[in-house]
């Protein structure tokens, strides 16, 4: 990875020059490399001149010449050379070294950009996270494609990831399912379509109890059988999960989504008793106002961790602390990952600062928390005409007009064919859509962007895969060669190769960031250059077979890249569309 050369190559040098120069007090700062805004200033800059100035007693501009001048002594090959400009240090690949690079890339195009970072190393992500008895909505959408994507990229860089399924498969609310069932239900009803029938009972249930006390009461009644391990509740209970599992699943399997575990909340509810009396007897908690148990988090600037209510109910957080604990002695993992809403950030400051005091933060705890999904007028995207909007819906819509956009652009295609097409394109479309803003922006919900061709969207990276696909495929697919690359000179070639060399170091970035739009933004810079190349540079019908040979290997390391990256994304893709 170029950018590590750099870093190196710069740390070596600031290292001999501060001993060669007795800088007593000199501190090597975090050298970040970044792409200038204006290409003609080079490949790669970097600032950290300003921060040592400031160390140094020195001006920017004299800093940054100083290291120019001794990059420029030691020639690396990577390098054509550095240059000082107002006070930051520009480098210029050489063009012998971006050649080289290319031969490597197209060399293990299948595997390009893999890395062992995280070899050895476990790390748990979880995501989803949706309500038995309840349908997924939008906002679970966006959680679900981000886990999995970050899930993706993860294990792309050799972690060993365990995908997790929190499921809120318990609480108040089976009470009243099981009463509403007992009363209007039954099993046919459940089998023929459990989620959307269980919910039809839980909103009849509450809209019937605001003017029925009683059924209140019977509602709370049934809950406290079921968790007194009532045999009938427990066999309802769990009819409802294992009936709405298989039902997201369906939805799951249409995402090309697959989970290791969907152990919920549920499965610690056993636990919660030994674990508060535990906290309580080692002083970690204490009896707050009116009998509620706590855990001060004073110290961390945050509210009281609250773990047992004075009616001696546990809570979410309690079963977090559970979970914690579980996770931590059966998986022993080095990470784990919450995709959870931004709502929750205190939850998870609060969990976060509740590990550190029981000694449970062995592992890296990182809350990935994500915006909002907003319609037009900018409100949130939940209902729609009274009804809540599902992610089967969405799903469905997204097939749905992708199928009339491809028919209307290739009436040749069988009905199946183009079917197959619009579910890919569709799909696509939906996941880079939720996928390419940063994970704290809301999104602007809109059909019309998300399935355009020509805009930053997923269809127009599938499509340019297409279509460098379909070059290749003209060509008759020869057996290329690596050795004609010196032929690439041209400006849009060699940028195109510049790019793809960043393609490594883009992705251990989305890994340390647990980010995706920074990977979806390489690949439509990507897809961009390539269009660019393609649609101005003759490529099969240039009369020099050397450099058509070359031309062709960038169109295929460009065409993997794509495919690489938007796989690590989710996203499916066709060699015509």
């Amino acid at each position: 990875m170029i950018k590590e050369k750099i870093k190196t190559l710069l740390g070596n040098i600031l290292t001999s020059l501060a001993d060669k120069n007795n800088w007593s007090d000199f501190k090597i700062q975090e050298i970040v490399i970044e792409r200038p805004t204006n290409i003609e200033f080079g490949d790669y800059t970097v600032n950290i001149a300003f921060g040592l100035a400031k160390q140094l007693g020195k001006s920017p501009q004299n800093i940054a010449q100083i290291l120019a001048d001794e990059i420029n002594k030691s020639k690396p090959e990577e390098i054509e050379r550095a240059e000082s400009v107002g006070g930051y240090i520009n480098f210029l690949l050489s063009a012998g070294f971006v050649r080289s690079q290319l031969a490597e890339i197209y060399k293990n195009r299948d595997s390009f950009g893999m890395s062992n970072v995280g070899a050895g190393r476990k790390v748990i992500v979880e995501y989803s996270s949706v309500n038995i008895a309840k349908p997924m909505h939008a906002g679970h959408l966006r959680n679900t494609l981000l886990g999995d994507a970050l899930a993706n990229i993860l294990a792309f860089q050799g972690y060993e990831v365990i995908r997790w399924n929190y499921l809120g498969d318990w609480g108040t609310q089976f009470g009243k399912i099981i009463a509403a069932y007992k009363r209007w239900g039954d099993e046919k009803m459940v089998e023929s379509d459990p989620i959307k029938n269980l919910v039809e009972l839980y909103v009849r249930f509450n809209k019937e109890a605001a003017d029925n006390p009683d059924l209140e009461r019977a509602g709370q009644g049934e809950f406290k059988k079921l968790e007194a391990g009532d045999e009938e509740n427990r066999r309802l209970w769990e009819m409802f999960v294992k009936k709405s599992i298989e039902a997201l699943k369906e939805i799951y399997a249409n995402l090309d989504i697959r989970f290791d575990t969907y152990i919920g909340e549920s499965f610690y509810e056993s636990k919660l008793k030994t674990l508060v009396g535990g906290l309580l007897e080692k002083g970690f908690a204490k009896v707050g106002e009116g009998g509620a148990i706590i855990i001060d988090l004073e110290k961390y600037g945050l509210p009281p961790g609250l773990i047992r209510k004075s009616d001696g109910a546990t809570l979410y957080m309690t079963r977090d602390i559970a979970n914690l604990e579980y996770r931590l002695s059966e998986f022993n993992p080095e990470k784990i990952i919450y995709v959870v809403a931004n709502e929750q950030a205190l939850h998870f400051k609060q969990l976060f600062a509740i590990a550190e005091i029981l000694g449970l933060n062995e592992a890296e705890l990182k809350h990935v928390s994500y915006g909002l999904i907003l319609d037009e007028d900018n409100k949130k995207l939940s209902t729609r005409k009274g009804k809540m909007i599902t992610a089967d819906s969405i799903i469905g819509e997204s097939v749905d007009r992708a199928e009339s956009i491809v028919r209307e652009k290739n009436k040749e295609l069988s009905n199946e064919k183009c079917r197959e097409v619009a579910n890919v394109v569709g799909l696509g479309a939906l996941k880079y859509s939720m996928l390419k803003d940063h994970t704290h922006s809301d999104i602007v919900f809109s059909w019309e962007r998300i399935l355009d061709f020509r805009g930053n969207s997923g269809p127009y990276l599938q499509y340019t895969y297409a279509r460098l696909m379909g070059i290749l495929n003209k060509s008759n697919r020869p057996e290329l060669s690596s050795s004609d690359l010196d032929n690439l000179v041209e400006k849009t070639e060699l940028a195109i190769i510049k790019h793809l060399v960043d393609f490594p170091d883009i992705v251990v970035d989305s890994g340390k960031m647990y980010l995706t739009n920074n990977l979806a933004l390489y690949l439509y810079e990507l897809a961009n250059l390539a269009n660019r190349f393609y649609e101005t540079t003759p490529i099969i019908k240039d009369e020099d077979a050397s450099r058509r040979n070359a031309r062709l290997v960038l169109i295929s390391a460009s065409a993997s890249t794509l495919k690489s990256g938007l796989e690590l994304l989710g996203i499916n893709v066709l060699e015509k569309i």
